[in-house]
């Protein structure tokens, strides 16, 4: 209260409890981190972090280290996909040059 009489701008003004500060601080730093880390890197670990920290904070209130784990799955499983992606690419490119192979040899008749 004495602060009030000392500062008229500050009517009105509530303390932040810790917890609050806490989740900003928290949340900033993961902003902070995510925003730091390149693209390729973060390729599934956002998604995967999202998802990781619903889960964490269900169960337990352990968003920190659902959000965590959520990462490292999610970005294994990019990677996962990605190769699968490559693999099938390379697969589509092999018949392609087959065919044109069999369309440019000569015929024996």
């Amino acid at each position: 209260m004495a602060m009030r009489a000392m500062c008229p701008q500050m009517r009105g003004f509530q303390m932040v409890p810790i917890k609050s500060r806490q989740w900003v601080a928290a949340s900033l730093a993961t902003l902070l981190l995510l925003t730091a880390s390149t693209r390729a890197q973060a390729k599934g670990c956002i998604k995967g972090a999202a998802v990781g920290a619903v889960a964490g904070h269900v169960a337990r209130h352990h968003a920190l280290l659902g959000a965590a784990a959520g990462c490292i799955v999610g970005h294994h499983l990019a990677k996962k996909k990605e190769r699968e992606l490559k693999a099938q690419r390379r697969e589509q490119r092999r018949q392609q040059r087959l065919e044109q192979r069999r369309e440019a040899a000569p015929t024996g008749s």
